[in-house]
């Protein structure tokens, strides 16, 4: 599979990772799932601290046993929680980030992570003193990279100018397009690179489309709306792509985006995100015909 470098780091991901969230708690079928990503080209594989309350680090630990060298490894920290009690809370102080880090490299079971990110946050957050928690994992050894999770303009400006970060992780797709106004030129000019989650919405942008729609929409857009646009970009796809591999190739086509995270819970699912690595690249007209059929939706609760 292609790999794009990731921001100014040596680190080159594949360029359809395996995002963890949606793997469940059945270690077996979860550490196969993980397995068969691997043996079909990806190399970059991400989960979180609170994914399952560490549970899903666990699994992913045990699916990359023997193979971890050959894994470009991410895992996010910010949400405190702590073992045998209910709920958690955000937390990005560097007390914090610095001991859920030795947590997480306990259940991944790693001495090092490849890329660290902060789960979220706020402008209203200790920015420098998240950044220097980094900055000092990256000096100790423990991390390579650092980067964030956030669709939040004004803190994602924040740590492109007082930080390092090697990259972004946001929600982009065809129903999503907020991040294309004011933040993947941002970052593709400052060398840093995007992590595109949810690149086909819930599977509303997969060839199930009429199975997944929700009766809520998604973002802007209706039920009815969802449908309306899914069935326009199926004409548009011709007989080159299906409609999964078009709105993967769709988040691809800025050069921002360094790699998607498509989640997946059955193998099939998998194998059908994977065949996007062999679909030809949109072409310019295709993303303009894309674009039309969609809307340039904006940022306005989360900035």
């Amino acid at each position: 599979m292609k790999t794009n470098r990731l921001g100014k780091s040596e680190l080159y991901v594949s360029e359809i990772g395996l995002g963890t969230m949606s793997l469940g708690t059945d270690r077996d079928k979860a550490v196969s799932l993980i397995h068969d990503a691997l043996d079909n080209g990806v190399n970059f594989i991400d989960t979180a601290d609170l994914y399952d309350f560490g549970l899903n680090e666990e699994i992913v630990g045990e699916a990359l046993k023997g193979r971890r060298d050959s894994v470009v490894l991410a895992t996010k920290a910010g949400n405190h929680w702590e073992e045998g009690k209910d709920g958690w809370f955000w937390d990005p102080s560097k007390q914090h980030i610095k001991n859920a880090i030795k947590n997480s490299l306990r259940r991944l079971k790693t001495d090092y992570l490849d890329l660290l990110q902060l789960h979220g946050g706020t402008i209203e957050d200790p920015i420098d003193e998240t950044i220097e928690a980094f900055e000092e994992l990256k000096e100790e050894g423990l991390i390579r990279e650092y980067g964030i999770s956030s669709i939040r303009p004004n803190v994602i400006r924040e740590f492109v100018k007082r930080s390092s970060i090697a990259s972004v992780m946001m929600q982009y797709s065809i129903l999503d397009r907020r991040p294309e106004e004011e933040i993947l030129d941002l970052l593709h000019d400052n060398s840093i690179s995007v992590i595109a989650r949810g690149p086909l919405a819930k599977g509303m942008l997969s060839d199930r489309y009429e199975e997944k729609v929700k009766e809520d929409g998604f973002l802007d857009y209706s039920k009815f709306d969802v449908l309306e646009t899914a069935k326009q970009l199926s004409a548009l796809k011709g007989d080159s792509r299906n409609l999964t591999q078009t709105s993967l190739r769709y988040a691809l086509a800025h050069p921002a985006v360094a790699t998607v995270i498509p989640g997946a819970s059955k193998s099939e699912q998998l194998l059908a995100n994977l065949t996007a690595q062999n679909a030809p690249d949109l072409t310019p007209d295709e993303v303009r015909q894309i674009r039309e059929a969609s809307r340039a939706n904006k940022y306005e609760k989360h900035r």
